[in-house]
Parts: C-alpha cells; structure tokens; sequence
C-alpha cells in the first residue's frame, strides 16, 4: 500500500483554500489523495458571498478541470466550513467546532497575510494570533495525526545560513502581541521599523514569531513546518505555468513583458531561490505522511528550496526570461520588452528616471491634452512600490539547508516519487520559464495561445517603431548639438558623401 493510501484512508482533512497554494493543495488532494474520505475547507464571507458560494466559484476556475475529469465525483468531498483568522475560536461555530474536533485526522495549515507591507498589527493578527487559535482547536481534536504548519524560508532571513530548525526570535511572540493589543493602528505604523529591525517587512517578522509560538504551544501536538522559498508557477501540475496572482517573480515578468519594467536593482550573481507550487504542496503532503506515520521524536522542519540543489541565478534568470517573452509576447504592449537587471543602484536610478518616470509622464501629458485618461504614473507608482518590496531579496543571498528535505526522499517509495515529486534537481530551468511564461500569458492575462501569431506581428511593428524613435531622436540631438560647430558639420558632411559614393558604386561591385 503506498503512503497516499495508509495515512489518507479514510483521513478527514483542514485545509485553508483560497490562497495560491490552499488551491493546489486541496486539487491534488482530489486528485491524487482519492480515498481520502472528507476535505473541510476553512473559509470566510466576502463580498457578500457565504463560504458555500465562495467554494463552488472556487470550483468553476480551470485548476479544477482535471481533478473533475479524473476522478469523477470528487467535488462533493469538500465541505466549507465559516472561519475566520482573526475571529476568537477562528469564528467557527460550536456545531462546526464539534464536527471538526471529533473527526479531522490531519491539519494543513498555510492561510496567512502574504502582503510585505501589510501593517504590523494585521500581520500579528493573522499569521500569529491566527497560528495560536489554530493550534488551540488542534488541542481539541482526539484524531489528530498531523499538523503542517506552512512557514517561509525568509523568516529567517536575517542570517546567512539558514538551517532547519526553529531560531529564537528577536522578541518573545507574548510580548510583541501585548505590546500592540494597547496601541492604535498610528502609534504601532511609528514603531513597526524598530519593532522589525533585521527584517525587512513585517510578514518575514511575524512568520518568525509563528513558529516559535508554534513550538511553545503545539505541546504533544504532531508538528512539522515546511517553509518555500519564492514560490512560483506550477512545474508540471496541475497543469504546467499554472498560476493565478501577479505576486513576486510573476508580477515582473508580466511587467517586462508589457515594456514597462526596463530597469531594476538586482545583484545578478545572487541565487534565485525560485520554488513551483507543486513541488510545495507535494513535500507538504509528504511531510504530512511521514509526521504521522513516523511520529518524530521533536518538531521538524523541511526548508523547500531550489538553490542549494538546482542553482539558478537571477543574473540567468534574465538570460533565459528575455528571449523567451519575446518569442511568446504579450497582447498590449506598452514599449517593446527589453528590462535588464543592474548591480549599480545609481544606474538603476538614471534607467528609471529615462526609461520608466520621463516617458511614463510624457505620454501621459500627451494623453491628458488629448482627452484620454493617464495611465502609465500610477501604473509606474504601483510598480515601483512592488520592486521595493522585492529588491531586498534579489539584492541578498542565503543559504538554505535542506537535509530534512532529502531524508525525506529517500524514505518514499519510487512509486510515490512519481505521483508527489518534490524532487527539484530534475526540473529544467530553460523548459520550465517558458512554461512559466506561457502559463501567465494563458491563466493569468487570458490570452488564448491562438493569439501568438498576431501578438508577435503586433510586436514586430512596436520594435521598428522604437528603432525610428531612437533614429529620430540620435537625429535630432545631432542637429541641436553638435551641427552648432564647424568641425561637426564638416564630419557630418564627409559622413553622408560617403554614404552616397557607397550607394552609388553597389551595382559596379555587385556586377
């Protein structure tokens, strides 16, 4: 029997699932988890919509159609449950507390605030309190045989090396959760940049202190934490490129491949620690086997990354990017597609200022005396707060160890390898970035791959118009400036006769 079968017969499961990863989870769950018996899926009203109706729109998107279409039926496991991070008892009803305590087997839970710049006391709300609440209802549960906890490399992102335990944080979480509970949103927003120091945004901060509560209060509790580094589009389920958020790695390409981003501060030799979604939820369901199956003497954790074992650059990273979005451009582009990555902060500035502010502010003065609405200074405004946000982690390097990662793989059957593959050095960074490209271009800006042909004749005449620009402007620089002196004019004259002998002697040299 394989592990998919001996932990998940029969297994009632927890799952957060409208995130990114919550929705890969819960589809290979169906897919490839098919005797597993009751998924509840925690999830909370939005705009206007109960739990019920928010689950059967999930449903209705693409990643589903191939659980659907293999294992017919399957929809009807999944159970929404009301629930909400940020509510006392997770905002879950006595009846539903109940059904869950007595019957949920295993626990994955992965929802947390993702924003970098999300305020100190949300992100306390959600990823910490949101964790202890969590575990409190695990406390409850006489079934539990799991919980996988989902966390990110980057918690500890103010050390270098980065091993797979759980580091003592800068501040007790207790303490940073009743120093905020008394001050307002103002005073807290004041604080936040010394609250963090040594880290960057305030979700790396509060996913640290997660953990070390994590260890404080799990108790006896059947532990383990997997913490992805950048996580990515899907390398081959459930479909390849599948991916549904214009985060991080994917919020720049679309950008490049729109001409908007040209420039960007980048140290190129630094490893990208890219990770694709399936490669997580498939550790994450593995873990899940080996914690309960196994039961380890103390917590584990399982760090998910690609640079130690398939290295990638960022520097390479724009090697293979470029030519692959000019080969699949996108529909509307802005300029052509031509970002780089930069070393120098200065220059990063000076290709900024000419390549995204003058023109963005340009073209939209041109549009404002046209009657037209601007775009491109919120759109760059809204990039540029976006690259912030990103530049600390393509200007910095670590090392993650990933030995728990590769014990792991050695304890799966090769049957299992195949059907939940966390095994990164097989993955082709070349074939997958085109995937990934591919996948935006389809899944993420619904742009069918019909439509190539006529985007790339349409990218053809953006690329001779930037090139008569450029000759346009070359030209008149030259008649502003240097046609003011004698010697210029002189060189500029012998220049063209020149060109004119050259073309009137083709056809004897052709002869």
């Amino acid at each position: 029997m394989h592990f998919k079968d001996a932990i998940l017969l029969n297994c009632l499961n927890l799952v957060w699932a409208t995130g990114f990863m919550g929705k890969v989870l819960v589809e290979k769950l169906l897919r490839s988890c098919s005797q597993s018996k009751t998924i509840y899926l925690l999830l909370r009203p939005k705009e206007g919509q109960d739990p019920k109706q928010r689950l059967d729109e999930l449903l209705k998107t693409k990643i589903f159609e191939r659980a659907k279409k293999e294992q017919p039926g399957c929809i009807s496991k999944l159970i929404p449950i009301h629930g909400d991070l940020t509510l006392p008892e997770l905002g879950i009803s006595a009846s539903d507390q109940t059904l869950l305590t007595s019957s949920v087997s295993i626990v994955f839970h992965s929802a947390a605030t993702v924003k970098f710049d999300e305020p100190l006391k949300r992100s306390v709300d959600m990823n910490v309190l949101g964790t202890r609440r969590l575990v409190e209802l695990c406390h409850k549960m006489t079934h539990l045989e799991a919980l996988i906890h989902v966390s990110t490399a980057y918690c500890n992102c103010d050390r270098e090396q980065v091993d797979e335990v759980v580091y003592n944080p800068p501040v007790p979480p207790q303490k940073i959760i009743d120093t905020i509970q008394w001050m307002d949103e103002d005073l807290v927003g004041v604080l936040t940049p010394h609250l963090i120091k040594g880290r960057p945004n305030t979700y790396t901060y509060t996913k640290a202190l997660a953990e070390t509560l994590l260890v404080e209060e799990s108790g006896a509790l059947p532990v383990a934490i997997v913490r992805p580094s950048i996580v990515t589009a899907a390398w081959k389920e459930p479909f390849p490129g599948w991916v549904d958020n214009f985060n991080g790695p994917t919020g720049l390409i679309v950008a490049t491949s729109k001409g908007i981003l040209r420039s960007m501060h980048c140290k190129s030799s630094s490893i990208a620690d890219l990770i694709p979604v399936d490669v997580v939820i498939n550790l994450v369901i593995t873990v899940a086997w080996y914690t309960a199956t196994h039961r380890p003497n103390s917590l584990l954790v399982y760090n998910c990354c690609s640079g130690s074992i398939n290295h990638l650059t960022w520097g390479g990273v724009e090697r293979l990017a470029i030519p692959l979005i000019l080969r699949h451009p996108s529909h509307g582009v802005f300029f052509y597609p031509n970002g780089s990555f930069t070393d120098s902060r200065l220059w990063n500035q000076l290709c900024v200022l000419f390549y995204h502010r003058l023109p963005a502010y340009a073209l939209d003065l041109a549009a404002v005396l046209t009657g037209h609405r601007p775009q491109l200074v919120p759109l760059y405004r809204k990039l540029h707060r976006a690259i912030q946000c990103l530049e600390y982690f393509t200007t910095h390097e670590w090392a993650f160890s990933s030995n728990n990662v590769l014990m792991l793989l050695e304890k799966v059957a090769p049957e299992d390898k195949q059907l939940f593959n966390f095994d990164i050095k097989a993955l082709h960074w070349p074939t997958y970035l085109e995937d990934y490209i591919l996948g935006i271009r389809q899944f993420l800006l619904k742009e069918e791959l019909s439509s190539l042909p006529m985007a790339r004749k349409s990218l053809k005449r953006i690329y001779m118009y930037t090139k008569a620009v450029h000759l346009f402007m070359v030209f008149l620089l030259w008649k502003l400036v240097f046609m003011r002196y004698d010697s210029a004019r002189k060189l500029w004259f012998v220049f063209v006769s020149m060109v004119v002998k050259l073309f009137n002697a083709l056809p004897r040299i052709t002869s």
